[in-house]
């Protein structure tokens, strides 16, 4: 075990490792501990979607710089993720839903995201399982999609070796040494190492370890489950990730059959991560009301994971004012994974204190405290 690093990253998921890799690629010394193995928290139970798709600015170009490195994943850093390209459909049967959504299409275009709005005919042509009664239109981007996301943990794991990282994994931390907040070392299980820098991306466990140096990191983790259906021999091909916005119930190709999901309103906070049936009636009326068809599908087994949920379903990028050198990238509020790659170059010229591509102050933690929440509209 390495005791002396110049950055110790928290969190071994996609955030952890993607920041591990751009940091070790740059010539710092790293050294990652995860209390588990690699991906084994919320990144191995996400959906896997990929999209540019947002309403805050900020989040579009994560997200379409995200997209960029996935697309080049094979070559940087080097691993197949089975990437397809298939597109986001948003559903909307919402005025204020079809606005918001118009306004947001407006603003990626404007980025360069090739998003655009369509009709609810047109909606069901690129989405052939749904049925439109109650849609006013929707929204999709071709750019978007899924890929895998253990595939992409082991592509930047294995880099970030490649160029010295050290990734030590069943290595919790239990403490973060920050006197007069200055970082000196991480205490974890397997021994201190010596450190003038920390990254917090601990996704749903980031408060405990923010907590640790004394920063306030406002998340909590929520309960979120996925299900599969059995093979659909008959099922049209490709099936865009296609979202019933105003029920937030959605669906893509996976396999032979699909992977379907929904948020549960009745979920309280915890790290609870056992599977439920309480959410499955909710499931069953939004399936029946928006891809009936599927109900004959049947489900053929599914997992529980953690969002990080922050209060305005935004992320926490940045460096704490008060324990200098502590630099979080959690809170992503259900689109971490797909921003993972573009938030790892942001941390890394944090660290560098180098201008990042994309201006990421609006995301400090400190805007709670100031009453300056960034309100993230396009979540799932």
């Amino acid at each position: 075990m390495d005791t002396t690093a110049d950055v110790v990253v928290i969190g071994g998921g996609v955030m952890g490792t993607s920041i591990a890799f751009h940091l070790a690629e740059a010539g710092v010394r790293v050294v990652l501990a995860e209390r588990d193995e690699l991906g084994s928290g919320s990144t191995c139970k996400a959906a896997g979607g990929v999209r540019a798709q947002f309403s805050d600015e900020v989040n579009i170009r994560l997200g379409a710089r995200s997209l960029e490195a996935f697309a080049r994943f094979g070559e940087r850093p080097g691993q197949e993720i089975d990437l397809h390209r298939v597109g986001y459909l948003f559903l909307l049967s919402r005025p204020e839903d079809v606005a918001a959504f118009e306004e947001g299409v407006a603003l990626q275009n404007s980025l360069g995201v090739p998003s655009r709005m369509v009709s609810a005919a047109e909606a069901r042509r690129l989405s052939p399982l749904i049925e439109t009664d109650g849609l006013l239109a929707a929204a999709f981007s071709p750019d978007d999609g899924h890929c895998t996301p253990e595939s992409v943990v082991l592509g930047y794991a294995t880099a970030a070796r490649r160029h010295g990282a050290t990734l030590l994994t069943h290595c919790e931390v239990l403490g973060i040494d920050a006197p007069g907040g200055e970082v000196r070392a991480v205490e974890t299980s397997r021994g201190r190492i010596a450190a003038s820098a920390v990254v917090c991306a601990a996704g749903a466990w980031s408060a405990g370890v923010g907590a640790m140096a004394g920063v306030d990191l406002p998340v909590e983790p929520l309960r979120r489950q996925i299900a599969f259906t059995g093979p659909m021999p008959d099922l049209p091909r490709p099936v865009p990730m296609t979202i019933d916005f105003t029920t937030s119930f959605y669906f893509h190709g996976e396999g032979e059959g699909l992977m379907l999901g929904m948020s549960d309103p009745d979920e309280r906070p915890g790290f609870q991560l056992d599977r439920t049936d309480a959410w499955l009636p909710r499931l069953t009326d939004a399936i029946a009301a928006r891809a009936p068809r599927l109900l004959d599908a049947g489900l053929a087994g599914g997992w529980a994971g953690l969002y990080e949920v922050t209060p305005d379903h935004n992320a926490l990028i940045g460096e704490d004012a008060a324990v200098s050198r502590f630099l979080y990238a959690t809170g992503f509020s259900g689109h971490g994974f797909l921003q993972g790659p573009a938030v790892g170059e942001v941390v890394r010229d944090l660290y560098l204190r180098r201008e990042p591509f994309v201006d990421v102050a609006p995301l400090h933690a400190a805007r709670f405290a100031g009453d300056r929440p960034r309100p993230e509209i396009n979540c799932v």
